[in-house]
């Protein structure tokens, strides 16, 4: 069991069964939360952009795109099969998803907008996973790293491409201005009680806050500083 202020280390699932019900029911929220939510972003945005990408190159990799965030949902779930989570709960009709998932995509504007953006976001996510205590969602979490950085690297560089003209700046500039003020929300309250939980165990290591912070930085560096963009300001 657990001592007083230690931080486990857990090597398998089956290991869980000597640590309290509190650790094992934390994994299941976020374990839960990361195949739903790769599942449904990738039927939203990543698999309908392939129609939207304006030529074969495009549209090549962003079948990557969409492969590799179907396979996120695949890792995660699969760890979610091990942990003994309903196989209904790992799906958007059974949990419901981020509202950052909302946005009505529909143009290749935007999808660039939303991997230069959200999945920006989602390395931070991953990132605050990969020192975990529970070594079979820190292996997870090292798997899915490389590609979340390929899909936001491809939102940079599509993003490049389009605002060397006039109207693709613009594009660009309004889906920007439509859906930065959305993912705030993907980083959870300030002060969450279960985000103190998650950091008591190890699970994670920072502050809902203080991973906002750190997303507002590179945001501005990169959008403002270096694609010489506007960011609007969020509440």
């Amino acid at each position: 069991m657990k001592l007083e202020n230690e931080i486990p280390q857990v090597k398998t699932c089956e290991d869980l069964i000597h640590y309290p019900d509190e650790y094992r029911e934390l994994l299941v929220k976020i374990v839960r939360s990361h195949a739903v939510n790769e599942l449904y972003g990738a039927r939203v945005f990543d698999e309908p952009a392939i129609a939207l990408a304006p030529n074969p190159y495009a549209k090549w990799l962003t079948c990557r795109v969409a492969m590799e965030e179907y396979g996120h949902h695949v890792r995660f779930r699969e760890l979610g099969q091990k942990l003994n989570i309903p196989e209904s709960e790992m799906t958007p009709e059974g949990k419901n998803p981020l509202s950052i998932f909302e946005f009505p995509l529909e143009t290749w504007a935007e999808f660039c907008v939303i991997k230069l953006l959200a999945d920006l976001a989602e390395i931070l996510q991953v990132e605050d996973l990969l020192e975990c205590s529970f070594h079979p969602l820190k292996s997870v979490a090292r798997m899915t790293m490389p590609e979340e950085k390929f899909h936001a690297k491809f939102g940079e560089d599509f993003t490049k491409e389009l605002i060397a003209s006039e109207d693709g700046k613009k594009e660009i500039q309004e889906a920007i201005n439509r859906y930065y003020p959305m993912l705030p929300a993907f980083f959870g309250r300030a002060a969450s009680k279960n985000n103190e939980l998650y950091r008591k165990w190890g699970i994670k290591k920072r502050k809902n806050e203080e991973m906002l912070e750190d997303y507002l930085k590179l945001t501005h560096e990169l959008v403002v500083n270096k694609l010489n963009l506007e960011l609007p300001s969020i509440n």
